[in-house]
């Protein structure tokens, strides 16, 4: 038996049972983000095998997100109030179940709605290892290489997911893409109640069910009116439910404001740090989430490339990322955060740039812009987590948690249905009136289309929806460097007095800290 240590300042240091008890928490986290770029390679797949409408293709895609981003704070709530490592659990559970229900669907309504209770588990799941692992880690400096190692476990689940997904839809059909979840999740199931502590916040309140609601209400109308603008322009339907979800997030945030134990502490924003960081995370997020679902259909619809091909391309970006995401603290305890975030949104935007000029012939510049645009997310990645976190009193870790993983899902979700919405909209407009309604709505559609028309008939219109679909990609990626502009300027302005880490905090920053004690 180890014998347990402590600091200077009296705080306990981790032994071998909480390291353990990490392996075992950054397997769903890696899970999770692995989960959603295998379904980016499996999207063709699925679209061949169940035929899904354009609307329905995306929100296979984005319910999962959408979903979790809108239980999150929710579900890290519960984890307060009934046991941080109960609500684990829960989710590793319902994760589990609901991908063997995908897998199996039958048709794109059934993976839609199985896909939507994949996001309830996950939601469950995301904020519980972040908030274990600080309620672990009572050692500022093993805390600080704990949450590393998080943020860490998410680019190897963006590194993996391709090339695991890319072996698996080579040899098995795409629902295999959703099982690779059940394992996991059954060993965190046995391994967590044996390494991994219970929490439960000493006086957390009850549960405000209300807050929930409309935290609910908030999101999804405005993400349906984004949808509906891109799909139909601006009608009445898309200008009323965007404006229903904004008047709930009014109703949301004044009641948070109201309440002794809010469901979500909206006094954090306050601190510039912590939002700014937050704000940097969110405009990546979106501009990658959307860009990479079109690049991986351009990948295998455009260019041709097997399953197995399209992991190999994304494999070098992805390790890419991952050293990148390995080097950016390193760096940082010489040079200002809001510099190094600033550094790689700017390779981010050149990369998207490069996007914006590929053709339907255009690989070698697909690839070159991908190269790019994929590692310089990871700093934002690597030190946005460790400044929110950073950034919010102790006592609010798990709040402050919950809303940073609020922000990359929603974020990346919002990028599918905003950025993929433009995608297929522009598709849609390239599009000859007189093609056939199903090759006119999707690329896959006109593919199969093309497969019962005379060889020249189909070869002309296989070539104009691939054009069509590189346009769609061209704007798309119009929009994402926009964002990872806007994602620079604010890391400059709003983190720029965030130091080094081997420099002291400047006061300006400590009085915010005492203000959100307060």
């Amino acid at each position: 038996m180890s014998v347990p240590t402590t600091t200077a300042d009296g705080a306990a240091r981790a032994g071998a049972r909480e390291w353990l008890g990490l392996a075992v928490l950054l397997l769903p986290t890696t899970l999770l983000f692995l989960a959603m770029t295998v379904l980016f390679l499996a999207t063709p797949q699925i679209a061949a095998d169940l035929g899904p409408s354009s609307g329905q293709l995306l929100w296979i895609n984005d319910i999962y997100g959408l979903v979790m981003a809108g239980l999150l704070v929710a579900m890290g709530t519960v984890g307060d109030r009934l046991g941080r490592r109960k609500i684990l659990l829960f989710g590793a559970a319902a994760f589990g179940l609901a991908s063997v229900a995908a897998a199996f669907a039958p048709d794109a309504s059934w993976l839609i709605a199985a896909r939507a209770v994949m996001g309830v588990g996950a939601a469950a799941v995301m904020p519980s290892t972040l908030s274990l692992i600080s309620n672990m880690f009572q050692d500022e400096r093993q805390r600080g290489t704990a949450i590393g190692l998080w943020a860490a476990s998410i680019s190897v689940g963006v590194a993996i997911g391709p090339l695991v997904g890319g072996l698996l839809l080579e040899s098995f059909w795409w629902g295999a893409a959703l099982l690779i979840g059940v394992p996991v999740m059954a060993l965190v199931l046995v391994a967590a109640p044996l390494l991994v502590p219970e929490y439960r916040a000493p006086q957390a309140g009850s549960l405000d069910v209300p807050s929930v609601l409309l935290s609910m209400a908030s999101l999804l109308p405005i993400v349906y009116g984004i949808k509906e603008f891109a799909k139909n322009g601006l009608n009445g339907t898309a200008v009323a439910t965007a404006a229903v979800g904004l008047l709930f997030s009014v109703v949301f945030v004044r009641r948070q404001l109201k309440l002794a134990n809010p469901l979500l502490d909206v006094r954090l924003f306050a601190n510039r740090t912590f939002s700014g960081a937050l704000g940097v995370f969110l405009f990546s997020a979106i501009a990658l989430g959307g860009v990479y679902l079109l690049f991986t259909q351009y990948l295998q619809l455009v260019a041709g490339q097997s399953p197995l091909e399209s992991g190999l391309w994304i494999l070098p970006a992805a390790l890419g990322l991952v050293a990148v995401s390995m080097l950016a603290p390193k760096i940082a305890r010489r040079v200002r955060p809001a510099y190094v975030v600033a550094g790689g949104s700017l390779f981010s935007v050149a990369g998207y740039l490069v996007l914006t000029q590929v053709e339907a012939s255009g690989l070698t510049l697909l690839i070159i812009g991908f190269y790019l645009l994929y590692p310089g997310i990871a700093p934002t990645m690597a030190l946005a987590t460790g400044l929110v976190i950073g950034s919010a009193p102790p006592e609010k870790a798990g709040a402050a948690s919950a809303v940073n993983s609020t922000a990359s899902d929603l974020g990346v979700s919002l990028g599918i249905a905003i950025l993929g919405s433009i995608g297929a909209a522009i598709y849609r407009s390239e599009m000859p009136a007189d093609v056939p309604a199903a090759a006119a709505d999707t690329l896959p559609g006109a593919l199969a289309t093309a497969e019962d028309l005379p060889a020249a008939q189909g070869s002309a219109l296989v070539e104009q929806a691939r054009d069509a679909f590189a346009e769609g990609l061209n704007i798309a990626a119009g929009g994402a460097a926009l964002l990872a502009a806007l994602a620079a300027v604010l890391a400059i302005t709003m983190l720029r007095r965030v130091p080094a880490t081997g420099d002291p905090a400047p006061a300006d920053d400590a009085r915010e800290d005492e203000l959100l004690k307060v």
